[in-house]
């Protein structure tokens, strides 16, 4: 059995850029409705995950960025259709096509190579079993290891996310709070060590001491094990504290993406612009906060052209006949950024950059 350290000894190695380990091109998903149309939940979604990084997917509530880590998994619901190239590159050299697994092959990917932490732990767990039932189901579904081969992996990942196993294997769910139990689905989601690990909204409906918690524990279990994330959240100080990269989605795309200093203090598509202006500095003076006008258009009836032209100030006409894709950011210096917009020249955030060894949580304000 694979323990903590030497898993994350052994990406270690694989660490930095290079080959991506989860590759996706041009994925979409569509989702039939009782009327026969379709719904456009994810449009040309191209991106990359490289060991060891973590990656967040920001938006509004309804933008994709759930349906596209249920996509990336084949979790969608039976009338959702993904479409597109999804490429996982194992550790041990071995490319696979996920869209393209069978159902015995996609079984040992999940929890193996990928897992995901749903959003709303207490919708992910069996309320009639114990959790030492569900960490013996886990792994007995996916391996032969022995009972206590079971309870020392078990327990160990439970120290890893600061719980105590006498306590909390002999539990059931409802005797646990909100941030026990989401610490034990991150747990879960570990025990057969994959590679990559997704969280929806891992900290909604905590209190502000539960997600400061709970971060604090994703930081840990990250560094010990090396594993790469997608973190799925509407929190910019989260994903400002939690991120090496971040992508913002809008109406199913990607619309924006680049390194976390660079996108939020130097953001270029007037969507992720909207979204900093919105949420106060915790130094500094307050500056006039601006909510974006309207909301998110329906997927099922997209306007033409830039879907965020009818909120957008630097909207044009040639923006209500565009649909612009996503091209690297050329005049200024940093990680890669691109950016889905033709007035991107256009768009600058008013508040001062920070310095240098700051990181990009201390201005937007974290659950500290």
């Amino acid at each position: 059995m694979v323990t903590t350290t030497s898993a994350g000894a052994a990406r270690a190695v694989r660490g930095g850029k290079g080959e991506p380990l989860l590759s996706v091109r041009d994925f979409a998903v569509e989702y039939r409705t009782g009327a026969g149309s379709t719904v456009k939940a994810v449009r040309g979604v191209d991106l990359d995950l490289y060991p060891g990084e973590s990656l967040a997917l920001v938006g509004e509530s309804g933008c994709g960025k759930t349906t596209l880590g249920l996509g990336l998994l084949r979790l969608l619901p039976k009338l959702g259709t993904a479409t597109g190239k999804v490429t996982f590159n194992r550790q041990d050299g071995t490319v696979i096509d996920v869209l393209g697994l069978d159902s015995r092959d996609l079984r040992r990917f999940r929890w193996r190579d990928a897992a995901m932490v749903f959003q709303g732990a207490m919708n992910a767990f069996n309320p009639v079993l114990k959790i030492r039932g569900h960490m013996h189901d886990t792994m007995r579904a996916h391996t032969k290891a022995s009972r206590s081969e079971i309870e020392e992996r078990a327990g160990e990942l439970l120290r890893l996310v600061r719980l105590e196993p006498g306590r909390v294997l002999d539990s059931y769910p409802h005797e646990l709070s909100g941030g026990m139990r989401q610490r034990v689905l991150i747990a879960m989601s570990l025990l057969l060590d994959p590679e990559i690990l997704i969280l929806d909204e891992p900290t909604t409906a905590l209190d502000i001491l539960t997600q400061r918690s709970i971060v604090d524990v994703l930081h840990e279990v990250r560094e010990r094990l090396g594993f790469s994330m997608i973190f799925i959240s509407h929190d910019l100080s989260l994903a400002a504290e939690l991120a090496d990269r971040v992508a913002t989605m809008y109406a199913g795309r990607i619309v924006e993406t680049g390194g976390v200093r660079d996108l939020f203090y130097r953001p270029r598509h007037p969507y992720t612009l909207g979204l900093i202006n919105a949420v106060p500095p915790i130094v500094g003076e307050l500056p006039d906060l601006e909510s974006i006008p309207g909301g998110p258009p329906s997927l099922a009836d997209l306007p033409p052209g830039c879907t965020f032209n009818p909120r957008c100030k630097f909207a044009t006409e040639e923006c209500r006949e565009t649909d612009p894709p996503l091209l690297p950011v050329t005049d200024q210096p940093g990680d890669a950024h691109e950016v889905a917009c033709i007035h991107s020249d256009q768009v600058h955030l008013d508040r001062p950059k920070p310095a240098a060894d700051r990181p990009a949580a201390d201005e937007l304000g974290t659950a500290s």
